[in-house]
């Protein structure tokens, strides 16, 4: 049953964790507007993603406990009289869970186990919703993309990952704690990290092209991908963790659009007006993972809940760049990257 889920949400009481990261304060935005009551938590590690700035012109309305998901003690008392958990909370570089798998492990797979088992023994009528990646499928075999495609990720990320939502399958099934996961694709838009490059390529070529600078496409710049704006994926989210029909499964959110790299990279210049770019060899740690072409089918989803991505390329990276041009200072720094 399709669920309206912009009355579910008032009055609720919500928990996001990565709150004050890109995706987790989108949504937390977007739940304060329909009258939820908003907790978020956030770890504030360095180069992860949480800026307190995320939360401007909301500070007053959410609460923010800075916590590490880690933390099983602190975890029991934060989910207790919670509605619904979204756990967005999670270490996203690849590049990083290659160079140092066990701090991965331990955020992508501990934490998780951290969080449902506090909702296990102290609050098991939450409903729980992972925030999954598309990384989990490794190289497709076919295009697009769907839920039925094997498991089989290049990468140690991709490996937790896909243990940190399977966490949530099984206390869905087991224990009863209500839970599904999202495996999102490549999500873009304001609040993101640009700070640095290991987060994905997205945010680091919008800073690229708003400081006039050189942006390295690999090889021919011929992979294909599809992109989500983050007000689609926070929408994708509020009808999960309104809707009972998605317990205990794993869902595609992926774009309605797809583009090769070199083609989304000429775009971003043509609208930023500035910025430049050239192809250049893969660096050997970079290729070893990477996915080659993906897109995602996400229409399983889409059945299901209702929802549909509404933000159309050339529009969400409009939005996207018009943010950054007025707010790049929050979101960069001179140190070394």
């Amino acid at each position: 049953m399709i669920v309206d889920y912009r009355q579910f949400y008032r009055g609720r009481t919500v928990m996001i964790t990565g709150g004050l990261g890109f995706i987790g304060s989108n949504l937390a935005r977007s739940l304060v507007d329909l009258g939820a009551d908003v907790l978020l938590v956030d770890s504030l590690i360095p180069d992860h993603g949480g800026n307190l700035f995320n939360i401007d012109g909301i500070a007053d309305r959410v609460h923010v406990n800075v916590a590490d998901i880690r933390q099983q003690s602190t975890m029991n008392y934060l989910v207790r009289d919670r509605d619904v958990i979204f756990t967005l909370a999670g270490q996203v570089s690849h590049i990083d869970s290659m160079r140092d798998p066990y701090t991965d492990l331990e955020i992508n797979c501990r934490s998780q186990l951290t969080i449902l088992e506090a909702c296990r023994y102290n609050n098991p009528r939450a409903k729980v919703v992972f925030a999954g990646t598309r990384q989990i499928y490794g190289r497709p075999t076919s295009l697009p993309v769907n839920e039925s495609h094997l498991v089989r990720p290049t990468d140690v990320n991709g490996i937790n990952k896909a243990a940190g939502e399977y966490y949530h399958l099984v206390y869905n099934n087991v224990f009863g704690v209500r839970a599904c996961s999202l495996r999102l694709t490549n999500v873009y838009g304001p609040r993101q990290l640009l700070k640095h490059n290991r987060q994905g390529f997205i945010g680091w070529v919008i800073r690229l092209v708003l400081e006039d600078r050189e942006i390295e496409v690999f090889g021919d710049g011929s992979q294909i991908r599809d992109f989500v704006y983050v007000d689609d994926a926070v929408e994708a989210f509020l009808a999960a963790g309104a809707s009972d029909a998605v317990n205990g499964e794993a869902f595609n959110v992926g774009g309605n659009e797809h583009i090769t790299h070199r083609d989304l990279v000429a775009l971003l210049v043509e609208l930023a007006g500035r910025g430049r770019y050239k192809f250049i060899d893969w660096p050997a740690e970079k290729k070893a993972i990477d996915i080659g072409s993906f897109y995602a089918d996400s229409s399983l989803f889409m059945a299901r809940t209702g929802w549909a991505p509404t933000v159309p390329l050339r529009e969400g990276f409009t939005r996207t760049l018009d943010y950054y041009r007025e707010h790049l200072a929050k979101y960069v720094d001179d140190r070394p990257v």
